[in-house]
C-alpha cells in the first residue's frame, strides 16, 4: 500500500508571487494524484504542539503578523497557514506519510532565524521539529534538501532522544553545517555532485548512525536538489529512488515533510520516486 498525501487546497491561498509559491504543491499533487496517491486532509497544529519547539513571544509575534524579512513575508493570516502545515507534519508522522504542505519549515529556529541566518529561509514554523515534538519519540531526522536546516539544529542541539543527520551544498544558504557537532551530523557536499557521490556520502552518513536507538525516521525531504534547481546536487529521479531504498532498509517508522523543491511538476515525480520503496 503506498504511503498517504498530505495536503490541503488551503496552503495554495498565499504567495503567488514569492519563489516559495503554491505552484510548486500544485503541480506536486497533480502528478502524484494520477499517481494513484491516497491523500489526507490535516487540521491546524494546537499552539501547545507549537510551545514545545518555539518560544511564546516568537508564537506571539508570529500571530500578530510581526514577524517579517524579505525572504519571509507578513502574508495576511500566515500564522493559520504556518499553523496548518504544521499539522500537516503531525498528521504525516501519525499515519507514516508525507506531507507537501506549504509553507516549508526547517530554517525556523526557536526564535525564527536560526544559526546566524539573518533571514528565515521561506520557514515560519519548523514542520518536522514541530512532529517530532509532538511523537515524542527517540528520531532520526534525515534532511536531503538542498539547504543546510540550521532551525531544526538548533532546536535538538544536544537532544539525546534526536539524531541529526543533513546532506546540503555548501557553501550556500544559510551558510551554516559545514562540521558535525554533538548529535548533529553534517554532510557538506559541491554543487552538482551527481548521484553518485550523493549516494556514497549518504551511505557513509546512515553507516555512522546506531539505527537501533531510533523509533522513528523523519525526512525533511527537499528537492532543490535536483539537477537544475535552486540548490542543485546533480541529483535525478533515479538517485531519489535510490535515496528512498536506504531509507526503507532503515526498517523504521517513517514520515516524509516537504522543505524545498521549486520545480513543481518535478517535485511530484522525484517524491514518486523517493516513495517507491514504500
Amino acid at each position: 500500500m503506498k504511503p498517504k498525501i498530505v495536503f490541503s487546497e488551503k496552503c495554495l491561498a498565499y504567495g503567488s508571487w514569492h519563489v516559495e509559491g503554491p505552484e510548486r504543491v500544485r503541480k506536486a499533487y497533480e502528478v502524484l494524484k494520477e499517481r494513484g496517491y491516497e491523500f489526507l486532509e490535516p487540521e491546524p497544529a494546537s499552539e501547545e504542539d507549537l510551545l514545545r519547539v518555539h518560544d511564546g513571544e516568537y508564537v506571539w509575534m508570529l500571530k500578530k503578523g510581526l514577524i517579517e524579512d524579505g525572504d519571509t513575508p507578513a502574508y495576511e493570516n500566515i500564522f493559520e497557514y504556518a499553523k496548518l502545515s504544521a499539522g500537516g507534519a503531525i498528521l504525516a508522522a501519525e499515519v507514516k506519510g508525507f506531507s507537501i504542505m506549504r509553507p516549508p519549515g526547517h530554517h525556523a529556529g526557536r526564535n525564527g532565524a536560526a544559526l546566524g541566518a539573518n533571514t528565515r529561509g521561506f520557514c515560519y514554523l519548523n514542520n518536522i521539529a514541530i512532529a517530532v515534538r509532538h511523537l515524542g519519540k527517540p528520531t532520526l531526522i534525515l534532511d536531503i534538501d538542498g539547504h543546510h536546516g540550521n532551525g531544526t539544529q538548533e532546536i535538538f542541539f544536544g537532544d539525546d532522544r534526536v539524531m541529526y543527520v543533513s546532506l546540503h551544498r555548501h557553501p550556500h544558504y544559510p551558510g551554516t553545517g559545514a562540521v558535525s557537532e554533538a548529535n548533529c551530523l553534517n554532510f557538506p557536499l559541491w554543487g552538482d555532485c551527481g548521484d553518485e557521490v550523493y549516494l556514497e556520502t549518504l551511505d557513509g552518513a546512515l553507516g555512522m548512525v546506531d539505527v537501533g536507538r531510533f523509533e522513528v525516521v523523519a525526512v525533511s525531504a527537499g528537492f532543490d536538489t535536483h539537477m537544475g534547481d535552486l540548490a542543485s546536487l546533480g541529483l535525478t529521479e533515479k538517485g531519489y529512488r535510490e535515496i528512498g531504498k536506504r531509507i526503507a532498509a532503515l526498517k523504521k517508522p517513517t514520515f516524509f515533510v516537504l522543505e524545498g523543491g521549486y520545480v513543481g511538476e518535478q517535485i511530484g515525480k522525484d517524491i514518486g520516486e523517493l516513495l517507491k520503496s514504500f
